[in-house]
C-alpha cells in the first residue's frame, strides 16, 4: 500500500493503518494477558468470561488472536452485531454453528432445542463449543438471559456452551442489574484491557515502523510522550495521529516527527489542543484567573455599569470568592507542609512501632514488667502475636495497596530521620500519625518525600513461608481462591490444584490492586488479600450492627 510519506521515509507500506492486518499484531504484555485470560475461558470450568476495555484498546484483536489458536476440538461461533433481539440472536448462533433450520418454522424453543441438540452431539466427538460475542454492552438485558439459559445444559464437570462476553466498560455496568444476578455469578473470570502505558506506546510505534521495513528513528522521545499524553495509549488513536504526524513531517521536509508536528496533527486529526496539557490552561490556574478577573470588574466597573443593587451583589460574590480562594490557599498549606515541632517529636522508630501495635490491640512496651534493659525489639515483640515485621522497599503506590497502618521513614533537611504511621486513606488524603500527633497530608506530598522504606506487621496464613504456588499445600491454594473471590465478587470455587484460572484471576487481582504481576502470590500478594479480607469483614459487621 502507499501513501504518499512512504516513498520519502523510505517505508514499504503505511505503518499504521487503522484497518486491522494480522501482520502488525502487537501484544503488549496487557494483550498477552488479556488472551491469556481468554484461553482459560476455555478450560474445563466454563461458564461465562468477560473481556472489558476502552474503545480501540485491541479487544478485538485479541479475540481474532483467540481464534487463531483454538484447537481443532473447538467449534466457534463468533457475533460481531449484537443488536439483535433474542431469537435473532439463536439464529446468528445456528448460523455460525452450521445447525440447520426451518426460517419459516422459528420459534425460540425450536431455536434452543436445535442448539442443545448440537452441544450435545459436539461433547459426544469430544469437541468443545465457543460462543464469543463482540461489543456485548449492546445486548438487551433478555437476549443475555438467554444466553445464560443456554448455558444449562452441562456435565459433572464442565458447562457444555462457553461464551466470551467481549465490550466496553458499560458491559461491566449492564452485568449488575439485579435481573442479571444468576448470570453475573456465572463469570468465572474477568479482566479489564488498559490502555498502552509510555514505554508500551514507544514499543508500539517501533514496532509498527519496523513491520513497513522502517530503519532509522521517525519519532523523537519528546514527540512519543505528547503521543502518548494525547491518546491515553489508546492504540487506535495512537495510529491516527501517528500517521498524520507522517504526513506533516513529509509536507515539511523534515526527517523525523517532533513535538511540534504531533502538536499541530492532534489539531487536525483528533481535534485536540495541546495548550490545555500546558501551565495557563489547567482548571486550578483557570479559576485563580477567573476570580481575579471578577474581582477587577467588582472594583472598577460598577459605578458605571449597573445599579446599586446589582453592585452590592456582585460584590458580595466576589468577596466570597476570595474569601473561599484564600481558604483553599490555607488547606492546600497545610496538606503539603509538616510542621518541625512534628518532626522532632517523631524521631524514634519504638514509637512509630506502637501506632502499628494498636492496630492489633498490643502493647509495644510495657514498663511495669520489662525494663528499659529488657526491652525487645518490636518486631521480636510481634512474633510473640504470631505477627510479622514486613520491611517493604518499591513504589509508594504498590505501598498503599497492601495495608494501613504502615510506618515510612522520612529525613528532614539535616539528613537525620523522622517516622509517619499512614492511619488511614480517604480520596487523595492520607492520615499520618507523627508521634502522638495526627495530620491529614495530600497523598502526592507524602510520595514525594517518600525515601522507599516503609514497615507494617501482617498476619500469615498457617503455613505461609514465602509464595503460594503450584508447589503449595491444597489448604494454601483453597485460601488464595476464598480471598480472591471474595474481592472478585464471584463464586467461591472448590479447588485441589493451582490451576489455569486461578493462576488468571490471580494476575488480575495483581494488576487491579497495583501490584507486581507475576502468576504467583508472593508476599505483598498474600498480605494485601489478608488485610483486605480482613476491611471487608469489619465493613460488613458494621454494616449489620
Amino acid at each position: 500500500m502507499y501513501n504518499g510519506y512512504t516513498g520519502y521515509f523510505g517505508l514499504n507500506d503505511i505503518p499504521f493503518s487503522i484497518a486491522p492486518n494480522p501482520q502488525y499484531l502487537f501484544m503488549s504484555g496487557r494483550h498477552q494477558e488479556a488472551l491469556a485470560h481468554l484461553t482459560y475461558g476455555l478450560g474445563e470450568a466454563g461458564g461465562f468470561v468477560l473481556l472489558t476495555g476502552e474503545v480501540g484498546t485491541g479487544k478485538t484483536t485479541v479475540s481474532k488472536c483467540l481464534l487463531e489458536q483454538l484447537p481443532d476440538n473447538t467449534q466457534a461461533a463468533f457475533i460481531l452485531n449484537p443488536t439483535l433481539s433474542a431469537i435473532e440472536l439463536l439464529a446468528t448462533v445456528c448460523d455460525e454453528l452450521s445447525i440447520d433450520y426451518d426460517s419459516s418454522n422459528a420459534s425460540l424453543k425450536i431455536f434452543t432445542d436445535k442448539i442443545l441438540e448440537h452441544l450435545l452431539a459436539n461433547h459426544q466427538q469430544g469437541k468443545n463449543t465457543l460462543l464469543i460475542i463482540d461489543e456485548a454492552q449492546h445486548l438487551q438485558p433478555e437476549v443475555l438471559e438467554q444466553l445464560r439459559l443456554l448455558t444449562n445444559l452441562e456435565t459433572h464437570t464442565k458447562k457444555l456452551l462457553q461464551v466470551i462476553l467481549i465490550g466496553q466498560p458499560e458491559l461491566q455496568e449492564l452485568l449488575k442489574r439485579r435481573d442479571l444476578r444468576q448470570l453475573a455469578q456465572r463469570i468465572t473470570a474477568r479482566y479489564h484491557l488498559l490502555p498502552l502505558n509510555h514505554s508500551e506506546v514507544s514499543q508500539y510505534i517501533k514496532h509498527r515502523l519496523s513491520i513497513a521495513g522502517c530503519t532509522k528513528t521517525l519519532f523523537n522521545a519528546s514527540a512519543i510522550t505528547l503521543i502518548h499524553k494525547i491518546t491515553g495509549g489508546v492504540p487506535r488513536l495512537v495510529n491516527l495521529l501517528c500517521d498524520r504526524a507522517l504526513l506533516g513531517a513529509y509536507s515539511q521536509e523534515k526527517q523525523q516527527v517532533d513535538k511540534g508536528i504531533v502538536s499541530q496533527s492532534a489539531k487536525e486529526t483528533l481535534e485536540f489542543d495541546t495548550r490545555t496539557l500546558s501551565f495557563w490552561h489547567k482548571p486550578a490556574v483557570k479559576n485563580f484567573l477567573i476570580t481575579a478577573s471578577m474581582l477587577i470588574f467588582a472594583f472598577t466597573g460598577f459605578s458605571v455599569a449597573k445599579q446599586q443593587s446589582k453592585k452590592i451583589e456582585q460584590a458580595h460574590i466576589a468577596q466570597q470568592k476570595v474569601i473561599k480562594f484564600k481558604h483553599d490557599q490555607a488547606e492546600n498549606t497545610q496538606l503539603n507542609s509538616i510542621e518541625n515541632k512534628l518532626i522532632n517529636t517523631s524521631r524514634s522508630l519504638d514509637d512509630a512501632f506502637a501506632h502499628l501495635f494498636s492496630k492489633w490491640q498490643i502493647q509495644a512496651f510495657d514498663p511495669i514488667t520489662e525494663s528499659v534493659n529488657n526491652h525487645i525489639g518490636p518486631c521480636e515483640r510481634a512474633l510473640e502475636y504470631q505477627l510479622q515485621c514486613y520491611w517493604y522497599q518499591g513504589e509508594f503506590k504498590r505501598l498503599l495497596a497492601l495495608a494501613s497502618p504502615v510506618t515510612l521513614q522520612f529525613f528532614d533537611d539535616n539528613g537525620d530521620a523522622y517516622y509517619g504511621t499512614i492511619m488511614q486513606q480517604q480520596d487523595n488524603k492520607l492520615l499520618v500519625k507523627f508521634n502522638n500527633n495526627s495530620k491529614w497530608l495530600h497523598t502526592t506530598f507524602i510520595e514525594q518525600h517518600y525515601q522507599g522504606s516503609a514497615v507494617l506487621l501482617w498476619r500469615a496464613p498457617e503455613g505461609f513461608i514465602e509464595n503460594i504456588d503450584k508447589s503449595s499445600s491444597i489448604k494454601l491454594v483453597q485460601w488464595l481462591e476464598n480471598k480472591l473471590s471474595v474481592q472478585q465478587q464471584r463464586p467461591t470455587r472448590s479447588i485441589t490444584q493451582f490451576d489455569p484460572l486461578l493462576a488468571n484471576q490471580l494476575a488480575q487481582y495483581q494488576q487491579d490492586a497495583g501490584l507486581i504481576v507475576n502468576h504467583l502470590a508472593d508476599t505483598e500478594t498474600v498480605m494485601a488479600l489478608a488485610v483486605s479480607s480482613n476491611k471487608s469483614t469489619k465493613a460488613s459487621r458494621e454494616g449489620s450492627n
